[in-house]
């Protein structure tokens, strides 16, 4: 008689305990959920505010090459946040333009960090669009590269 009665306790501590157990995990599981997309967020924004940084750095440079006409040429490091997967300068086309757009991925969706530029710009800075430090040739060009017909500051990664 005495093993059934301290079987039956021990069984009720063991459910109260399972019981306890699972209101504790239903509470804490979102938190944990909420942290982790709290987390992703802060990555995509940080991600955000380094690409216009690298990008407003670039086209600083090419409006002062820009001003001081060809042959002039400036070598210029960047900084490549992670979760950018391309560059564009120009146009979306590498084309002679006045933008250089960082395309960026996130957990949610595919974003575009513009920078405007006063003077026409062109190059190709799709080979530098993985995570690291990069050196950015800068030069003044009388005709462009991608559009002989106009003058341009060229962008290229430096080899």
């Amino acid at each position: 008689m005495i093993c059934k009665d301290e079987n039956k306790r021990k069984l009720q501590s063991s459910v109260e305990l399972l019981i306890t157990m699972s209101f504790g995990l239903a509470i804490l599981l979102p938190i944990v959920i909420l942290a982790f997309i709290q987390i992703a967020n802060t990555n995509t924004s940080l991600t955000a505010i380094e690409s216009q940084q690298t990008a407003s750095k670039l086209s600083n440079a090419a409006v002062l090459i820009g001003n001081e006409g060809p042959p002039a040429r400036q070598l210029v490091q960047v900084n490549m946040p992670p979760g950018v997967i391309n560059v564009f300068v120009g146009n979306t086309l590498n084309g002679v333009g006045h933008e250089i757009i960082f395309q960026i991925v996130s957990p949610i969706n595919t974003s575009f960090i513009t920078t405007y530029t006063p003077i026409n710009i062109s190059g190709n800075l799709g080979g530098i669009s993985s995570q690291g430090t990069y050196l950015v040739n800068v030069s003044a060009q009388s005709s462009c590269p991608s559009n002989p017909n106009l003058p341009c500051v060229y962008m290229q990664p430096a080899v």
